[in-house]
């Protein structure tokens, strides 16, 4: 693996308040690190849905609570140009908080369109040590006794017509068999840094690849059939101790042109939670 492969230094680079715009936000350029799969004209899900973690860590106060369950919707395609993000607190509390983060593209016209929000529960930390309990065991092998690689697999059995297009191409990634459908369990972890000159929390690591859950668990021909997810639910049981994030997804599909996407999360210390997306099927071309 030779992280030199990613031609990106970040995903964001931050900029200055532009005149005459709203100084309650902060102001980040994404770079074409961010740029999806189905289209280099948007942001991947994964990059935007770390940005908006970021923030809500900066605006959450030292008071002992972690983050407990976050849903990220996608209320629309997030644009490559100028983008902001602020934060509020709509339930504050000190044993159960809520934390919301909304993150702003700007259109043509100049102005700036809501494309983005993240809503997360914040729960106070406490010793529940001697009833823990996991529904499933850890992976059987860490990231570091795997063959690692940049983006997903382009030749073999495996191979994804995108795995190494934008986004997908900014990640380093190891393969192992999974449990939960036909397609194997991946380790995964950003190669660069989320905003350029920072270095990275693990929640905003696993958030920034968590979105990939939906292109992990299918083995459908990207050729010929889209799935793009509208949101990400995830529910944690503890706070992740690396950059890496383990998925093991399986992507249900109905008759109907929708779908979602299940997936067993994993820590390099074990189990780690559970996220849910709902995705739309729709045929290519």
């Amino acid at each position: 693996m030779d992280v030199n492969e990613v031609p990106y230094s970040c995903y964001y680079e931050p900029i200055a308040v532009p005149d005459g715009a709203d100084d309650s936000y902060e102001y980040f350029q994404p770079t074409l690190a961010t740029a999806s799969v189905w289209s280099q004209d948007m942001q991947h899900g994964g990059p935007p849905a770390g940005l908006l973690m970021r923030a809500m860590l900066r605006a959450a106060p030292d008071d002992g609570q972690e983050f407990s369950r976050i849903t990220t919707e996608i209320i629309g395609p997030v644009g490559l140009g100028v983008n902001r993000v602020r934060t509020s607190i709509p339930r504050p509390g000190k044993r159960i908080s809520m934390i919301q983060a909304d993150l702003e593209a700007q259109t043509q016209r100049g102005d700036f369109r809501l494309v983005a929000r993240s809503v997360a529960w914040r729960l106070l930390a406490a010793d529940s040590a001697a009833v823990v309990s996991a529904p499933v065991a850890a992976l059987p092998a860490s990231p570091d006794e795997l063959r690692q690689s940049i983006g997903f697999p382009t030749e073999d059995d495996d191979a994804v017509a995108w795995g190494k297009v934008g986004f997908i191409g900014t990640t380093v990634t190891a393969r192992q068999s999974g449990r939960n459908g036909k397609t194997p369990a991946l380790w995964i972890r950003p190669a660069i840094p989320l905003v350029e000159g920072e270095e990275m929390s693990d929640l905003e690591s696993i958030f920034t690849v968590l979105d990939v859950a939906n292109g992990v668990g299918t083995r459908l021909d990207p050729t010929e059939w889209s799935w793009m997810n509208m949101d990400t639910t995830v529910h944690l049981v503890g706070q992740p101790t690396s950059p890496w994030l383990g998925l093991d997804a399986d992507l249900a599909i109905g008759a109907r042109g929708y779908g979602a996407t299940f997936a067993d999360l994993y820590d390099v210390t074990g189990f780690l939670g559970r996220s849910a997306q709902t995705d739309m099927i729709a045929r290519q071309g």
